[in-house]
C-alpha cells in the first residue's frame, strides 16, 4: 500500500467525494432504466485503490485496465483522496444502487470497511481484495498482495548488511494503525531485527501516512536516539517524509533509509544516495491478477483465493536492471 491531492468540489457530500485517479475515466457503469444491480453490469468492473494520484496504486491500476480491456470488461477506477476509511466508505457506498459485476478494493481499514463492502457483496457484486485486506476472509473470493511480511523480513536483511557490524538503533515508520499490509511489513521487519545482534530496535511510530508526520518523527528520533543508524519506511509517504526529515538534519547518508515501494521520487532518492535500499511490488501484477480473479470468479472458473506478487530489492548499483519494477504516474 502507498498516498495525495486535491477532491474536486461538487455539490452533493456524495459527489464531492467521488473523484477519478490520474489514468481512470467515466462513472460506474449506469444500468439501463428499469435494471439495477452487479447482474446488469455483467461486464463491469470497479476499482477502488487506497489513495488516488499515488504511483503505486496507478500502477495498479494500469495492470488492471489492461488485462480488462483484453478479456473484453469495462474497468472504470475511483479512488479517496486520502487513505481514509470514511472517504472509501463514501465511494463504497456510492455503488450500493447499481453496483458492477466485480469490485476491486484495496481496503484502508481491515475492520472498518467490512461493513460498506459486504453491503456491496449483498447487491451481487463478487468481491476481489488487492494490496490490503480484510480481517474477516469469508467476503472476498480472491486476496491479491505482496508477502508483506516478507518484504519486512527483506529490509531488515539489508538493513544489516548496509551496517556491516556496526551497532545501533533502527527506527521503523509504520503509517495507520489497522492497515494490514504496512502494520504486516513493520513486523516483519522487528521479527527480523532480532537476528541480527548488533541492531537494536528504536521501536515503530505510526505517520497517519502523512509525509509531514514521517520528517518530525525522524527529528524527535534523531533528538533522542544518538545511536540511530537506520531507518525502515513502510510504504511510499514515509519514505518521502522520512527522507525529508533526514535531509533538513544534515543526515542524508549517515543514517540508512530502506524504503518500501519504488515511486518516481523514491528511485530519484535512490539516485541521489537519499535512500540505501528500496523494496519494490509488483503492483501492476496484483491489478492484472485481481481482474483475472475476479472474471474467473464471474464466469464459474476456478478461482484462487490468496495470491502473493514477488518483491524485489533495488539499490544504486542494480537499479537499471530492475528498472521493469519502477512505478508509474501514469497509464
Amino acid at each position: 500500500m502507498p498516498m495525495k491531492k486535491t477532491l474536486l468540489a461538487a455539490g452533493a457530500a456524495v459527489s464531492a467525494a467521488l473523484l477519478l485517479t490520474a489514468c481512470g475515466g467515466g462513472t460506474v457503469g449506469e444500468a439501463p432504466s428499469g435494471d439495477s444491480g452487479a447482474k446488469t453490469n455483467n461486464k463491469k468492473l470497479s476499482l477502488i485503490p487506497g489513495v488516488q494520484a499515488e504511483p503505486f496504486y496507478i500502477s495498479m491500476q494500469c495492470g488492471a485496465q489492461e488485462e480488462a480491456k483484453k478479456a473484453g470488461y469495462e474497468l472504470t477506477t475511483q479512488a479517496p483522496q486520502k487513505f481514509d476509511a470514511a472517504m472509501q466508505t463514501q465511494l463504497v457506498n456510492a455503488l450500493g444502487s447499481n453496483p458492477p459485476a466485480a469490485l476491486l478494493i484495496a481496503p484502508t481499514d481491515a475492520q472498518a470497511m467490512l461493513a460498506p463492502i459486504q453491503q456491496v457483496k449483498t447487491r451481487g457484486a463478487k468481491i476481489i481484495e488487492v494490496d490490503t485486506a480484510l480481517k474477516d476472509t469469508s467476503v472476498a473470493e480472491s486476496s491479491i498482495s505482496s508477502d508483506n511480511a516478507e518484504g519486512g523480513k527483506l529490509a531488515a536483511k539489508t538493513m544489516a548488511e548496509l551496517a556491516a557490524g556496526k551497532t545501533g538503533s533502527v527506527l521503523v515508520l509504520d503509517t495507520i494503525a489497522g492497515t494490514s499490509t504496512t502494520n504486516t511489513r513493520a513486523k516483519g521487519f522487528e521479527d527480523e531485527l532480532k537476528n541480527h545482534p548488533n541492531l537494536k530496535s528504536a521501536g515503530v511510530q505510526f505517520t497517519q501516512n502523512e509525509p509531514d508526520q514521517a520528517a518530525s518523527k525522524v527529528t524527535a528520533a534523531l533528538a533522542s536516539t544518538p545511536d540511530l543508524i537506520g531507518i525502515f519506511a513502510t510504504n511510499l509517504n514515509t519514505g518521502e517524509g522520512a527522507a525529508t526529515g533526514l535531509r533538513n538534519a544534515g543526515k542524508i547518508g549517515a543514517v540508512n533509509l530502506i524504503g518500501f515501494d519504488a515511486s518516481p521520487s523514491e528511485i530519484e532518492g535512490l539516485k541521489k544516495g537519499e535512500y540505501q535500499g528500496l523494496i519494490a511490488q509488483d503492483p501492476a501484477a496484483i491489478g492484472q491478477q485481481g481482474v483475472q480473479q475476479a472474471i474467473a470468479a464471474l464466469e464459474g472458473k476456478p478461482v484462487t483465493r490468496n495470491l502473493t506478487a514477488s518483491l524485489h530489492s533495488i539499490t544504486k548499483a542494480n537499479m537499471d536492471a530492475n528498472a521493469q519494477y519502477f512505478y508509474k504516474q501514469s497509464c
